[in-house]
């Protein structure tokens, strides 16, 4: 809906009084037409209508005035205005954009957008967001929602301030466009041209434009601004006091935004001289309002430093021509029976202001791009390109366009940064062909974006030269970064961070050598290799080395200053300070020696390391082959057991069986444990005999009915995988076996009169604790001392258990040497009475 539509939909409308015997049709006078009927333009986002202009101003004010922003920065206000107006209703209320396209709409770097902007709206909670991809998981922007207008949306309350309409957010969206948008030509469309202050970019950018927008929504269709009811400021006037209370911020900022927007030509302030010939009133015009409704506009302006001043106190009847002011919603400066202008008394000579140097151009027109943002035009009466970054804008296809509009020089010269003559070092032997776009590697695309417009001027071989030092940095930071895939993000930081320290991209005069030798470069402040212009590259936090080499310099410095005054204390001021710098030159020039000795033997060192290093890796590969070797013979080696061939010693089959005998002989020792006699072989023999019995009774009935559930087939198919399935059945039969003799032996062990003392002494020491003292029979006591002896008697039979299976094992591998030696002394005659050999006898003569 245009604001045409909007405005004479909301139009009540008019009504006939009828009385009896008159007609129904009466004639009435029209008064004359004080001037020439402007016709409005269709679809004009300056030309609002009263409730539109209402309920965008409600809209706006109930973000930017918001508690949750209250401290934030005005970009951050200004982005949560410009994601609502971009918000689709078809898409669930979501904005897609770039972070570099949001800072052309705010007038900020991307950087900015990155890490002060963003954040700031997500830790308000005002922004939630998503990283849209598409079907190769590239990313293509962000997905945003502005929370306090979503959840407005959803509740379904048409009276809420943020529950804009599709047709309430599309004029919107116009109307910031007109006023700072960047302008863009899309593909089979008319062109957008950039906003009234396109062109105003840096610091404070965002708070103009935010300043502008609710100026223009406080606006009557005569282009007055609604000034402030009630008392000032009286140093500062009236319009810097009304636009300090729609900005939230103080008088003098206020007034600082006033100067800037009339350097740029959207305000004036206009002043009307009383008889005694001071300037007593004062009012603002918005100049683009008052011109898109048809108003004239005052041609003798004021100068763009004019200061301005009021007397709240003076403040009489406004200057309009009978106009009458119109009524705003809930904006903080309208007063009862307020005009639509309200005036007031001005002494300039009062007024000190300094406006920041913001750029004073207009904006020019916009790109042919297929889909993407301009900058804006470049002044002709400036010698300077107005902004830095009129080309760095991005076409549908993600390359880097070149711009098509012409850049002006000053003086019949070129600009600074564009070369008048092809350099030598273009004019070499097979140069290669220059590219206007960046390169296709997307981390290439994105490190360099910051500079599109310098990889414009550079010749072939220069970007070959700048893309191969961007590849190196871009590896050397890969591997300072603890997250991987931030390098080429934090390259085009650097490379932001170093044109705004230049002043932007048209004062680089030499784009080869500033990239080289000062864009791509990292700085550091300090020996930290993390280090770059005093901020962690990992983190991106200070560098705590930075703070402190300061600390030890100015220690250094405190030092000498004591040194001097201790042994020349008659010394002048200048004197003291020339002896102060020569020493201050000569510990440099020590600490300079130290530097290069410490590094050589750091050198040596790291040497000296890799050379242990590589030896201790030849060492490794050694015993890896050795290893590999061994293992290889061990596995060619068939089973101690049953023979099988390749078995690695000892086959599965076999494994299982020794492990199920070791298990066998366990479970007899632990029976015996606690019902034989220790000191009675033949008792402690009789128990592991039975014992065996009854777990091999036990075996063999899992091997049958293992056999009786397998196929016969694959039983003659596969001896060897029947064997291994018998063998693992028994083990798994003799595991669950010894598990329930050692359960039965600690319960029979735990019967025993130490066990019994132990848990009685337990028992006695949790019942006598001095919090159970005034009631030792009462049933908590109880119930802990059980508790305790129960615990106690457990951990008694373990230990009981542990010794008596020790001396069982003792006792059982003193039999096995008994019984070894006394084999061997009975194959002793029968190695006697054989024969020797030549050989052995040759042996035992020698």
């Amino acid at each position: 809906m245009s604001a045409v539509a909007a405005q004479a939909a909301v139009l009540p409308r008019p009504r006939t009084a009828f009385t009896v015997g008159a007609s129904r049709r009466r004639l009435r006078s029209v008064p004359a037409q004080a001037g020439p009927v402007v016709q409005l333009e269709l679809g004009n986002p300056l030309q609002l209508s009263k409730t539109m202009r209402a309920r965008l101003l409600a809209a706006v004010r109930a973000l930017v005035s918001s508690p949750a922003l209250a401290g934030a920065s005005d970009g951050a206000r200004l982005a949560s205005v410009v994601l609502m107006a971009k918000s689709k209703v078809r898409d669930d209320y979501q904005a897609k954009i770039w972070a570099a396209e949001l800072g052309r709409w705010l007038g900020v770097s991307q950087s900015t957008v990155a890490h002060t902007v963003l954040p700031e709206l997500r830790g308000a909670g005002f922004l939630g967001s998503n990283v849209a991809t598409n079907a190769f998981g590239h990313a293509t922007g962000l997905e945003c929602w502005v929370i306090p207008m979503y959840r407005a949306q959803k509740a379904g309350d048409r009276r809420h301030a943020l529950a804009l309409s599709r047709s309430e957010l599309a004029v919107l969206l116009s109307l910031c466009e007109v006023l700072f948008g960047p302008g863009w030509a899309p593909k089979d469309k008319a062109p957008v041209p950039a906003g009234l202050l396109a062109g105003r970019t840096g610091r404070g950018a965002a708070t103009d434009r935010l300043g502008l927008l609710l100026m223009v929504l406080t606006t009557g269709s005569a282009g007055w601004l609604q000034l402030c009811p009630g008392s000032v400021d009286t140093g500062r006037g009236r319009p810097a006091a009304t636009v300090a209370r729609l900005l939230g911020c103080t008088a003098a900022a206020g007034a600082k935004v006033l100067k800037r927007l009339q350097e740029h030509g959207v305000a004036d302030v206009v002043r009307q001289e009383t008889g005694s010939g001071l300037h007593a009133r004062s009012r603002v015009r918005l100049v683009p309002v008052a011109e898109a409704h048809g108003v004239a506009v005052q041609e003798a302006r004021r100068v763009a430093d004019a200061v301005f001043s009021d007397l709240a106190g003076t403040a009489s009847g406004d200057l309009g021509s009978g106009e009458t002011g119109e009524s705003l919603m809930k904006t903080g400066i309208e007063g009862a029976g307020q005009d639509g202008v309200a005036g007031s008394a001005d002494l300039a000579a009062t007024a000190q202001h300094h406006a920041l140097h913001a750029s004073g151009v207009t904006a020019g027109g916009s790109l042919s791009l297929s889909c993407g943002f301009s900058g804006e035009g470049r002044g002709g009466n400036h010698g300077l390109p107005d902004r830095a970054c009129v080309r760095e804008n991005q076409a549908a296809d993600g390359e880097i366009a070149a711009a098509t509009t012409g850049s002006p020089r000053a003086e019949g010269g070129p600009l600074r940064g564009e070369k008048p003559k092809e350099s030598p070092v273009d004019e070499r032997v097979g140069q290669r062909q220059r590219r206007a776009a960046l390169p296709a590697d997307l981390g290439l695309r994105v490190a360099l974006g910051p500079v599109a417009w310098l990889w414009e001027q550079l010749s072939g071989w220069q970007q070959g030269r700048v893309e191969a030092a961007t590849k190196a940095e871009l590896a050397r930071l890969k591997g300072l970064l603890a997250v991987p895939g931030g390098a080429p993000q934090l390259l085009a930081d650097r490379l932001t961070d170093r044109l705004e320290e230049t002043g932007g991209e048209a004062l680089v005069d030499k784009p080869y050598g500033w990239l080289i030798g000062r864009g791509l470069v990292q700085r550091q402040a300090c020996s930290d290799r993390r280090c770059d212009d005093g901020i962690r590259l990992d983190t991106g936090s200070g560098c705590e080395n930075c703070g402190n080499v300061i600390h030890i310099r100015r220690a250094r410095r405190a030092r000498i200053n004591a040194e001097i005054d201790r042994e020349l204390p008659g010394l002048s001021d200048g004197e003291r300070r020339g002896v102060l710098e020569d020493r201050l030159r000569e510990q440099a020039a020590i600490e300079a020696e130290d530097f290069v000795w410490q590094r050589e033997q750091a050198r040596a060192e790291q040497a000296r390391r890799d050379e242990a290093r590589a030896a201790a890796q030849e060492q490794a590969e050694r015993e890896r082959a050795a290893a590999a070797a061994a293992d290889a013979v061990r596995q060619a080696l068939a089973c101690e057991d049953c023979g099988q061939k390749r078995a690695a010693g000892l086959c599965e089959a076999c494994g299982y069986r020794r492990r199920t005998e070791a298990l066998i002989a366990e479970a007899g020792m632990v029976a015996a444990a606690w019902s034989a006699d220790l000191t009675d072989p033949s008792g402690v023999a009789t128990v592991t005999a039975d014992v065996r019995a009854s777990m091999e009774r036990q075996i063999a009935a899992v091997r049958a009915d293992y056999l009786r559930a397998m196929d016969p087939a694959d039983q003659e198919t596969d001896p060897v995988g029947t064997a291994s399935v018998l063998a693992y059945g028994a083990l798994h039969t003799a595991e669950q076996a010894l598990r329930e003799y050692r359960r039965n032996a600690l319960a029979m062990v735990g019967r025993t009169e130490e066990a019994e003392a132990e848990a009685e002494r337990a028992y006695r020491t949790e019942q006598n604790r001095h919090w159970f003292q005034h009631n030792p029979n009462g049933a908590d006591a109880v119930a802990a001392a059980t508790k305790a002896a129960d615990t106690a008697r457990e951990h008694a039979a373990q230990h009981l258990l542990a010794a008596r299976l020790e001396q069982l094992h003792e006792q059982a591998a003193a039999r096995a040497e008994q019984a070894a030696a006394t084999l061997w002394a009975d194959q002793l005659p029968e190695l006697a009475a054989r024969p020797l050999d030549d050989d052995a006898i040759g042996m035992v003569i020698v």
